[in-house]
């Protein structure tokens, strides 16, 4: 039976690895420990295993996280990672450090303005339907650049990069539709970085297409069940 311990511990070396094979330095590549429906104990325990990155994909489950946590270990960097709803925007600019679906120039605008002057701008990253799919969030890749600006105007914002999710690999017989997909990511995001000095980071790959996405540039990776286990998802 293996730990959270020892599942970090795979994950990191898949990320080494997928990097070594893309002749790219393992230290460019952050890994996200996706911990949405896990209670805060399992959050310590990969954190006494030396994780600091955290994803969350619910508001409320996430601030009770941050709430709970932050006292005694103050430095969990926090990502919200899920479908943000204006009406529960000033929980994410008071409480996390990152935001990666931003998708709309109304719900920056609110986000800067709840962000708390003593604190750091929340770093945002653009979420970009790449799969253009009427399921998923995101803008589209040609509304990137007008966004980009948008943000990068908000003082309470710092545009970071970009996300995607793109095609399942079991949908796209094969790989050829997602590497394609990851390799427009990769453009667009090299655009973005020689516009704006603040752009570092491209959020694509988790536990199934981590080494493409890692192929095609990614410098965040996003793992979940491969390091909490399966997820339990109350009725």
């Amino acid at each position: 039976m293996t730990t959270i311990a020892d599942r970090l511990s795979i994950a990191q070396h898949r990320i080494a690895q997928a990097a070594q094979n893309a002749a790219r330095n393992p230290s460019e590549i952050k890994l996200l420990a996706v911990s949405k429906t896990k209670p805060a104990a399992d959050v310590v325990t990969a954190y006494l295993a030396g994780q600091r990155c955290f994803g969350e994909n619910y508001v409320q489950e996430g601030e009770a996280k941050v709430d709970e946590l932050a006292p005694a270990f103050p430095d969990i960097e926090w990502h919200f990672i899920g479908p943000l709803q204006s009406n529960k925007s000033r929980i994410v600019a008071q409480k996390f450090a990152w935001l990666h679906t931003l998708d709309r120039a109304k719900l920056a605008k609110r986000l800067s303005e709840q962000r708390p002057v003593a604190m750091a701008p929340l770093n945002v990253l653009i979420q970009v339907n790449i799969s253009q799919e009427d399921s998923k969030s995101g803008v589209k890749p040609e509304d990137v650049a007008t966004l980009a600006a948008e943000v990068s105007a908000l003082p309470g914002l710092c545009l970071r990069g970009l996300m995607a999710i793109p095609s399942p690999i079991s949908e796209t017989h094969g790989s050829d539709r997602l590497e394609q997909e990851l390799a427009t990511m990769k453009m667009l995001f090299d655009a973005l970085r020689e516009t704006y000095a603040s752009v570092d980071t491209l959020s694509m790959g988790m536990s199934d297409d981590l080494e493409l996405a890692i192929a095609h540039g990614s410098t965040l990776v996003r793992i979940g069940t491969a390091i909490f286990g399966a997820r339990s998802y109350t009725p």
